[in-house]
């Protein structure tokens, strides 16, 4: 964010005051005409910005005026969104067909005043602007008129690598180069291809080409091969280039006046029944197209021809490679330490300093394994003997100390340059939680969203998808680790390196900051604020005023990432409601208030409001349900939560929803048939709703058609359940655990059955647990729409489970324990988990017929592990087509009752792609 950006900024802010312009033209003249002029100013601003933002670097006066021209968009924006709400109050108003009472609790009480109000904030917005984009002239930038927004910033190009290394100064790495070896030495004899592929991937600064040169240049790797060329690609797959570099490589005379015709003639005559090794080192191209054309001139070779690509990013791996990728681990503490001593002293003269020695232990601890980064520190220190140098060095965070352009965080800094604009504006805003936090990608991508750093291109798009391919870009490039995904691929919880944490406080600068209410000279830039440890002192209301009054008062986030507790008092969102007329993010969960300030709905622009783990709050006042922009709403673990407000329907953005209470409807019952309407109006936006520990809940909007765009519905001990509602046609993951009244059959109240198959038509994973009412599937996942979308089955510890569905011939008083010949459903399934349901004892005939499944489990269902024993099992015929098997005659079933929605273990809702995550055989994609 300390990137200037302000082009794409710029762009975002005229689409909105263009549809401000549609939806507003009822405004008066002047507040009309001033929005006009202002988005003629942006408009004006824009067309220069991106040569500001290229000269920018060499210029400081410049990347100060790209600050306050990208404060004033900010603020900007701020005024367009005010303008926005007012959009969505009169949408609601208007469409609601309240009745008088209620359309004036939720009508704006002087339009008059208002539009006064909003038109003085545009012209000064445009005044001060103004004034900022004449100040552009004494640059003299040029103008850039029609351009698109660029996808990828300016970036550094990496120096050019050489093949050449001493393998005294590798440490550390013997294990990976024999494993490299012996995939090079390997005959390709039963390949279809002459040429293997592998990739070498990892973070920037672990060492990558230090390895490759190490194999490069190993003597049983220079005797096995007729040919070694070495390749630097960096940053342009130019495949000409390429061709000149390679054919430079093996011959050592340069080729640059030939034309290309030529040049790929040479280039086969070079290879042409040649075993070669070709290094392709440092790749970032994503494209192909490309590569298939540099891989068709060069694969012109004997057998056994290797190629290496060196790269930091998994899908330029997946592209190029034809061998799983060998993924780079960092180095051990002690493999650390020795590098670290030999970039800190001269020879022997770490004995002379063991004191020095000892604090060195504690520096490369901060470099997690990271060669570069433990070099970039040894050599801050080299032939430095006082030991204040080395403490100042160890308290400090990298981001902190001085940097050469080699060093470790501009290293880095080469993957975040080469992300996408929105990629980045997401990333710095990671900033805001503390080092080793343990991110999972529900709540950092609803965050993401309720920025603003989210917008689809295309109608159809959803912002939860995108969130996913930018948490996937991140993944790829690993800026973010220790990814662990459960055994069905639901959920996911992953770390950042420290370092990479600290390139996100760089580039976060100067409006992301970590704070405590003792911290002085806090920047008046700060618009995202994290309190990650917090001593709440016992005069909280004195104390937090004084706080405040350090912030600008245009602060967007305010947030306790910790669950050591939160606010204990009102007085601290008062407070808050009071200074910050613009927040977007109010993360308060672990506090312990028992209320909320009606004053809540002054916060217009709030979309992202987290009570979570208060276990004191009661109600929610009614004011809340004019929150019109509000996205995400989470009330887990609120456990004397009474209900929810009557209107809740009218938060018509709302997305997510996790919420535990003691209603007996959900939502609660509005009065008259005009308020019912609008009431639920919420559940036709939702996404994403997660129901959890409900002890009085029995029903969910029964006999409505509503939850019309929900994608993923989470019920977790609701005991009181006793159906789930009728039509969720846009629902893609349904999980249910620990409901002992819920009857799948989707009947009515008496028990009577309903026939519509049609009720589900777009699921994909499904989770039955601890059902006991559950005996065989439902007819309308078997017969309907679900049967051709459905990709995962799970169902466990159902007592009674005895089938998936009853052959048409048997009747329903049937009691076999068997699974049935209709083996035609269920065409797309993938993936099946079967677990401790001891009343379900054999399989099908035709279960062959299944002919997509690749995982099958069967665990804790005695009869069924004893017919599906390898081999021998009378069942093992019909399963021993699907690949991947796992049975198991474990008892030991998993009763944990713990929070379904646990803060740790959250819903993924990824994209469903035809693609396999590399190091994940068991996760469904």
């Amino acid at each position: 964010m300390a990137e200037s950006l302000a082009f794409n900024i710029a762009d975002k802010l005229l689409g909105k005051a263009t549809s401000l312009l549609v939806d507003q033209v009822s405004l008066a003249g002047g507040v009309y005409a001033d929005l006009e002029d202002l988005k003629d100013t942006i408009s004006a601003v824009k067309a220069v910005l991106l040569d500001a933002e290229e000269q920018q670097l060499n210029n400081h006066q410049l990347t100060d005026w790209l600050r306050k021209l990208k404060d004033c968009f900010y603020d900007a924006e701020d005024v367009l969104d005010e303008f926005g709400y007012n959009s969505l109050l009169r949408q609601v108003v208007n469409e609601g067909g309240f009745r008088r009472k209620v359309r004036h609790f939720f009508s704006s009480s002087n339009p008059l005043a208002f539009r006064f109000k909003m038109g003085s904030k545009i012209k000064g917005i445009r005044e001060r602007l103004d004034k900022i984009a004449a100040d552009a002239d004494k640059f003299n930038l040029k103008k850039i008129m029609g351009v698109p927004v660029p996808v990828i910033g300016p970036r550094r190009e990496r120096e050019k690598t050489y093949s050449f290394v001493r393998a005294s100064d590798v440490i550390g790495r013997d294990g990976d180069k024999d494993k490299i070896i012996e995939f090079l030495m390997q005959s390709t004899d039963d390949d279809q291809e002459n040429m293997s592929v592998l990739p070498l991937v990892g973070i920037g600064g672990l060492g990558k080409t230090t390895l490759a040169k190490l194999v490069y240049n190993d003597a049983r790797v220079v005797k096995h091969f007729d040919k070694r060329m070495w390749v630097c690609v960096s940053d342009e797959f130019d495949v000409t280039r390429l061709i000149k570099e390679i054919i430079t490589s093996a011959t050592h005379n340069r080729c640059d006046d030939l034309p290309i015709d030529e040049l790929q003639l040479r280039l086969r005559n070079e290879l042409n029944d040649n075993k070669f090794l070709l290094v392709l080192d440092d790749v970032w191209s994503k494209n192909r197209d490309k590569w298939l054309e540099l891989k068709a001139l060069v694969d012109v070779g004997a057998k056994g021809s290797k190629i290496i690509v060196t790269t930091r990013d998994k899908l330029v791996a997946n592209v190029m490679g034809t061998h799983p990728m060998h993924e780079l681990k960092g180095l051990s503490d002690e493999e650390c330490l020795s590098v670290f001593i030999r970039c800190a002293f001269k020879d022997g003269e770490d004995q002379r300093y063991p004191r020095l020695v000892r604090i060195g232990k504690d520096i490369v601890k901060k470099c997690q394994g990271l060669p570069l980064a433990v070099r970039t520190l040894g050599g801050l220190l080299y032939l430095k003997t006082n030991e204040n140098d080395w403490v100042r060095v160890r308290d400090s965070e990298c981001w902190q100390l001085e940097q050469k352009k080699d060093d470790i965080l501009p290293a880095l800094k080469l993957s975040y340059d080469d992300l996408s604009f929105d990629v980045k504006q997401c990333f710095a805003l990671c900033s805001l939680f503390p080092k080793d936090f343990q991110f999972n990608n529900l709540e950092l991508i609803q965050m993401w969203m309720c920025q603003g750093l989210i917008q689809p291109s295309q109608q159809k798009e959803e912002m939860e998808d995108i969130g996913n391919q930018y948490l996937d870009e991140l993944l790829q490039i690993s800026f973010f680790q220790d990814v662990d995904f459960d055994d069905m691929g639901l959920f996911c919880e992953f770390k950042m390196h420290d370092l990479v944490h600290d390139l996100a406080l760089l580039v976060a600068r100067p409006y992301c900051s970590t704070l405590n209410f003792d911290c002085k000279n806090i920047s008046t830039k700060v618009r995202h604020v994290s309190m990650p440890e917090v001593d709440w002192p016992e005069k909280e209301e004195e104390k937090v005023s004084r706080f405040f009054g350090k912030l600008n008062n245009n602060i967007r986030t305010i947030s306790f990432p910790y669950i050591v507790g939160g606010p204990r008092s009102e007085s601290f969102v008062g407070s808050c409601i009071l200074r910050f007329k613009y927040i977007r993010v109010l993360d308060l969960q672990k506090s312990s208030f028992e209320a909320l300030p009606n004053s809540i709905c002054n916060l217009k622009l709030l979309r992202y409001l987290n009570l979570g783990y208060n276990g004191h709050i009661k109600r929610l006042p009614n004011s809340i349900c004019k929150l019109h922009h509000l996205q995400t709403l989470i009330l887990e673990e609120c456990e004397s939560l009474e209900e929810l407000p009557r209107h809740i329907g009218m938060m018509m953005s709302l997305r997510l929803l996790i919420v535990k209470t003691q209603q007996i409807a959900l939502p609660p019952q509005a009065q008259g048939e005009r308020e019912v309407k609008v009431g639920r109006r919420c559940f036709n936006s939702l996404r994403f709703l997660g129901i959890d520990g409900c002890d009085y809940l029995e029903s969910l909007v029964e006999g409505m058609g509503t939850f019309t765009a929900l994608r993923t519905l989470l019920i977790h001990s609701c005991p009181r359940l006793w159906s789930l509602p009728k039509h969720l046609l846009a629902l893609e993951i349904l999980m249910i655990r620990n409901c002992e009244s819920l009857d799948l059959g989707l009947g009515n109240r008496n028990g009577e059955k309903e026939e519509d198959i049609r009720r589900f038509g777009s699921l994909r994973i499904l989770v039955l647990s601890k059902l006991p009412k559950l005996e065989i599937l439902p007819k309308w996942l078997i017969q309907g729409p679900t049967s051709n979308t459905l990709l995962s089955l799970f169902i466990d510890n159902c007592k009674n489970f005895r089938a998936l569905w009853e052959e048409e011939e048997e009747s329903p008083s049937l009691s076999s324990s068997v699974l049935p010949e209709g083996t035609d459903h269920l065409i797309a399934l993938r993936q099946l988990k079967i677990e401790y349901c001891p009343r379900l004892s054999a399989l099908p005939e035709k279960m062959g017929n299944l002919s997509a499944l690749t995982h099958l489990t069967i665990e804790g269902c005695p009869e069924l592990v004893n017919r599906c024993k390898r081999g021998t099992g009378e069942d093992w015929n019909k399963i021993a087509h699907v690949p991947d098997l796992y049975i198991s005659d474990s008892s030991d079933s998993d009763e944990d009752s713990g929070p379904f929605l646990s803060k740790q273990l959250v819903e993924r809702v990824k994209r469903w792609r035809n693609r396999a995550f590399s190091n994940s055989a068991n996760r469904i994609v």
